[in-house]
């Protein structure tokens, strides 16, 4: 019987199957993990509700229950009728990393797990029962700097002579908007610059994807401001490495995980000061925060870092060297593993 049943139950890769995804590939290496609902990369095949109800009938051997690790509303609410309805021996704990108040379901939810974990200071203030800060890690194995980033960005078949992106799901909190803006500033002076918008646009917010287009392709910038869509996530780490500059500019963010694989693939970020991204920054070392709602502001930064060579040179080796200082997943990982060992241990 597993110690540990982790939830997937968006069938959607997203930066919380992501962060999911990282840890199980760490955990599954020391400990009888199962992973419960729809696949995750490089993790154990996953096996069905009923079959994770199954296996937690009866309490792992040495172990007084069975864990389970959940991190969306969906999976609280199977993990509660499991424990509350079915009266299996099992404990929650509940990865949270939104940074605002929870609207009222999800808080009622919350006030009903075992153990919360918050991965930033700001976020632990918006739930109860927070056990630990963990802060989420990257593998800094699958995502690696280039040995040579012109080559590589060469090889992704993008046109140009260097790249940047922004990542993540294509609507105004996410700030795609601002990104178009900064790169039509941006874009005119570096001619051998190519951007691209990683990620793709829900049905309700494909007039503001069609907006952002039409501004593009006013500026006669179309075929150097691209919407490739989403990017596989085995994909991800060697069109990561080719970049010069991840750009990340929302309107919120609960933690945000694409500076921290730019950093981890020697790839410098701009962004605002959302999410957990000042902390990354290693006090300018390794990225740049600038103001809100200023794309001109965001364009300067990157003109500026991308000029310098030898300061850009210089911020891609302090970026990897951050994420792997402070910021791996095996670090993520064990601060986990405590939360699990401190709820056995009070059993």
């Amino acid at each position: 019987m597993p110690e540990v049943i982790v939830t997937n139950f968006n069938r959607n890769f997203t930066g919380v199957s992501a962060t999911a995804a990282g840890v199980v590939r760490q955990q599954a290496r020391t400990r009888d993990l199962a992973l419960v609902g729809h696949p995750l990369p490089g993790c154990p095949d996953p096996i069905s509700l009923a079959e994770a109800r199954r296996q937690s009938r009866t309490p792992p051997p040495g172990r007084p229950f069975t864990i389970w690790h959940v991190r969306r509303n969906t999976e609280m609410r199977a993990a509660l009728w499991a424990r509350d309805v079915l009266r299996l021996p099992i404990r929650i704990v509940f990865t949270s990393a939104a940074q605002r108040r929870h609207s009222a379901f999800p808080r009622w939810l919350i006030s009903r797990m075992d153990a919360v974990i918050a991965t930033t200071e700001a976020a632990a203030t918006f739930v109860p029962h927070v056990r630990a800060v963990v802060p989420h890690g990257v593998d800094c194995a699958a995502f690696t700097p280039a040995g040579d980033r012109a080559a590589a960005w060469a090889g992704t078949g993008y046109p140009g002579a260097a790249g940047i992106a922004t990542i993540g799901r294509i609507r105004p909190e996410k700030g795609t908007d601002r990104f178009v803006k900064a790169m039509l500033n941006l874009l005119p002076d570096h001619p051998d610059l190519t951007a691209l918008v990683i990620g793709r646009a829900a049905p309700s917010d494909q007039n503001f994807l069609n907006d952002l287009k039409s501004q593009i392709a006013e500026a006669h910038l179309s075929d150097r401001l691209l919407f490739p869509g989403e990017i596989p996530a085995q994909r991800l780490p060697a069109l990561l490495r080719a970049l010069s500059a991840v750009v990340q500019l929302p309107r919120y963010e609960g933690y945000g995980m694409a500076p921290l694989e730019a950093m981890a693939s020697g790839v410098p970020f701009v962004a605002t000061d959302a999410g957990y991204y000042r902390s990354f920054t290693s006090q300018g070392r390794a990225g740049l925060i600038v103001p809100e709602d200023d794309p001109e502001a965001a364009a300067i930064a990157l003109s500026d870092m991308l000029t310098d060579k030898a300061r850009h040179t210089r911020m891609a080796r302090d970026a990897r060297s951050t994420a792997e200082t402070h910021f791996s997943i095996q670090a993520e990982a064990d601060g986990i593993t405590a939360v699990y060992d401190q709820l056995w241990s009070e059993s």
